[in-house]
């Protein structure tokens, strides 16, 4: 059985005192749900405050991105030894990162890496964009991010257990937008693309224990739709998981 996960990205909102009021609002419902993994993933800035709220509860504290090396002259850059100190996750590769900072397959490999050797659980996210998706270049895009971002990753896992690897499958036409895609779409990406290349790398019985969310404008009045598909383990949310109770009710749905 794998065990469903939900992620809230909050991306570039909420300064410190806003995410202690949320995580305020949020740990009382979301600590009253069995059987999901949830994990909260802000800001730098506001990672030690809301480390010290999350002590305690079986909420866990994710990183929005890392760099990969442990320390240098990197201005602006956070290392994984610094992740580390308070997150146990970190979101590598999101499309925002690849479209709006250059981040390659390359540069995402080498932090998969880096955050594994380091003893974080990377999540790590593929999508097509529009243009690919209407060119009917899913599967070849969905490939070529697998196997170039996660190539030389197997001598991390132990016995060939890739439970310290967790996919998000985000659609990046689906993401902000509104139009999420619908859930036996994504579930047939997962179950015909994403899971047989893990297999071509990892063997078939870890590709069927990896867990593969889902993320792309999920909100609480579709999150059930998307939960229903034995294939999509979870959901990476971005701006569903500012809201406190559109959040809690998204994880709800993952424990039904």
């Amino acid at each position: 059985m794998r065990r469903p996960f939900v992620a809230g990205n909050w991306k570039m909102f909420k300064n410190v005192a806003e995410a202690r009021h949320l995580v305020s609002e949020l740990v009382p419902g979301l600590q009253g749900v069995e059987g999901v993994e949830k994990v909260l993933c802000p800001p730098f800035t506001s990672l030690l405050a809301v480390a010290a709220l999350l002590e305690g509860t079986d909420i866990g504290l994710g990183a929005q991105n890392m760099h990969w090396e442990t320390s240098g002259a990197y201005t602006g850059e956070i290392s994984p030894p610094m992740v580390a100190e308070t997150c146990r996750y970190v979101i590598l590769g999101h499309s925002e990162r690849r479209a709006l900072f250059g981040e390659t397959d390359l540069m995402i490999n080498r932090k998969v890496k880096s955050a594994l050797s380091h003893g974080l659980t990377p999540i790590v996210c593929i999508g097509e964009t529009l243009d690919e998706y209407e060119s009917k270049k899913t599967v070849d895009v969905i490939s070529s991010q697998l196997n170039n971002g996660l190539s030389g990753t197997g001598e991390y896992f132990s016995g060939g257990n890739i439970m310290p690897l967790i996919i998000a499958y985000e659609p990046v036409w689906a993401i902000g937008s509104g139009r999420p895609s619908t859930a036996n779409g994504a579930a047939l990406v997962i179950g015909n693309v994403i899971r047989p290349n893990l297999a071509k790398f990892f063997g078939d019985n870890a590709a069927q224990v990896a867990r593969i969310l889902y993320g792309g404008s999920v909100k609480s009045s579709n999150a059930a739709e998307f939960f229903q598909e034995g294939e999509i383990d979870g959901a990476l949310v971005g701006g569903a998981s500012l809201k406190a109770r559109e959040f809690i009710q998204i994880v709800q749905a993952a424990a039904r």
